[in-house]
This record gives structure tokens, C-alpha cells and sequence, in this order.
């Protein structure tokens, strides 16, 4: 039995099944962790939903922004991107069964055994990894709640400049979907920066969220996605970027949990 966990997908078929092959995965004494956004901008999105459909008793995602954004777009009834390439996705009978799945998937997970927190945008510096647990399933109860429309119609509003407890239940859910599914930079008085398009090379008077001083003594590790001009590096031996950019003609990287060994499989796209 072995544990692994995958980047970003985002449609990328067949490097994720050959990367699956590399290391042997078995989905019926293997366990594969995915960090979020399985869809858009690659070429089958179809095809990775669907076998995560298929598998779903031995994959676990953590919900990225395109996977939010694809169930937005289904609940509210609105069109997708065409950037995305989710026409086949779309058009598919299956469609509502895949909607309902990724709705049942959490947003964070921690793995006592590996002492590993997964999330698609990382961790919040001024969350410990038992509030950062609930502040997730409180999200995850607004997305997969019966009112879950309604929750989806505010996930695009401002984003609350700080936590309190005068937010209502929408700003709240806004707030926590955010550093999960969108985190990259902080200022530099520790707030969500969501504007910033560059690199980390030309950022001022900010700082990407793991060089928060809170993670220089950080003994667990961490395995996040979302962040592909990283290419991997966070210069911490125990913080994981898995989204290497295989979308975007880079690689897709697999973390095998246990040994904390990296594998990836070079992307045949060209986008």
C-alpha cells in the first residue's frame, strides 16, 4: 500500500495516467491525493473526471479554484470560458454525477500518519493546522449544504481584508475559499494579496505565503498546488509545490507520501 499525491491536473490526461504508471498505482490498495484543479485549460478535462469518478474509493481531492468555478458555473447556470475546454465536460451525460462528487470533496485534509496538510493554495500562516481544519469544513458545509447556490453566488465578492466575527456566513465562506484555493502572496502586513499577476522576483511589499517567518521552524510538511511559476521550489525541505506547470508545457510531479519521494512526467502539451 502506498500513498501519493499528484499537482494539478487541469485536463492533462495522459500525463496523469502515465505518471500513474511510473510508480505502479494500484487504486485497490493505493491511496492518490490530488491538490485541486483536476479541470481546464488541457485538452480532457472529461477524461480526468472520469476517472476519478471511477476510482473515487481510492482518490481524494482538495478542491482548486477551476474545480469551484466548474460547480459555480453548473449551480448558477452560467457558461464557461471557452479557454477552459470544457465543452465535452459539459456535454456529457455524466456531468451532474461528476458536479456531485467534486461537491463531496473537502477543501483541506491532514494525514496524521505522514503528519502532511494538503490544500490547493496552501496554508495560511495565521491559521494552526487544526483551525485551518475548520475553518474548511465550515466552507465545505456551505458548498455541499442546500443552500449552496446562494453560497456560490458570493464567492466572487470583494474578499474581506480581515477575519472577524461580524462577517456574515457569505463573507466567511468567501474568506476561507480564498487562501485555499487562491493564496499566493501576502502583504506585508500579513493580508491576502489577490491582485498581483507577477513573479516572486519583481514582488515588493509582499511576500509569498510560505516565507511567512511562521514556517522557518514548522516541523510538518505541507503539499499544495495552484502556484505553477514556482516550478517546484519553495526552498523548504518540507513544504511541497506540486504544480509544476504541466498545463502550460512544464511537467506534472507526483509525491509518493511515505519516502517523500518526487516523480513527474514532461507534458506533451503545447499551450
Amino acid at each position: 500500500m502506498a500513498n501519493y499525491a499528484i499537482g494539478d491536473l487541469q485536463g492533462c490526461y495522459k500525463e496523469f495516467q502515465a505518471l500513474l504508471l511510473q510508480v505502479d498505482f494500484n487504486p485497490s490498495k493505493d491511496h492518490l491525493y490530488l491538490v485541486g484543479d483536476i479541470v481546464a485549460r488541457g485538452p480532457d478535462s472529461l477524461a480526468c473526471l472520469d476517472y476519478i469518478y471511477t476510482h473515487q474509493d481510492s482518490i481524494t481531492v482538495t478542491l482548486g479554484n477551476h474545480d469551484l468555478h466548474l460547480i459555480a458555473n453548473y449551480m448558477l447556470d452560467k457558461p464557461a470560458n471557452p479557454k477552459d475546454k470544457l465543452t465535452a465536460l459539459l456535454d456529457s451525460t455524466k456531468l451532474p454525477a461528476y458536479i456531485a462528487m467534486l461537491q463531496q470533496q473537502p477543501l483541506a485534509l491532514w494525514l496524521e500518519e505522514e503528519q502532511v496538510f494538503i490544500s490547493h493554495a496552501g496554508l495560511n500562516p495565521a491559521w494552526s493546522i487544526e483551525q485551518a481544519l475548520q475553518h474548511a469544513q465550515f466552507a465545505e458545509s456551505c458548498y455541499q449544504g442546500e443552500n449552496a447556490r446562494d453560497f456560490f453566488k458570493h464567492m466572487y465578492e470583494q474578499h474581506p481584508s480581515l477575519w472577524s466575527e461580524q462577517l456574515n456566513d457569505f463573507e466567511r465562506f468567501r474568506y476561507i475559499i480564498n487562501y485555499f484555493t487562491r493564496m499566493r502572496f501576502l502583504t506585508l502586513d500579513e493580508q491576502l494579496e489577490l491582485s498581483y499577476k507577477g513573479g516572486i522576483a519583481n514582488a515588493t511589499a509582499m511576500i509569498p505565503w510560505f516565507k511567512h517567518p511562521r514556517f522557518t521552524t514548522f516541523k510538518q510538511y505541507i503539499i499544495f498546488g495552484h502556484w505553477a511559476a514556482l516550478e517546484g521550489v519553495t526552498d523548504h525541505e518540507n513544504i511541497y509545490a506540486l504544480d509544476t506547470g504541466c498545463v502550460w508545457g512544464g511537467a506534472m510531479t507526483l509525491l509518493e507520501l511515505k519516502n517523500k519521494q518526487l516523480f513527474s512526467i514532461n507534458s506533451a502539451n503545447s499551450i
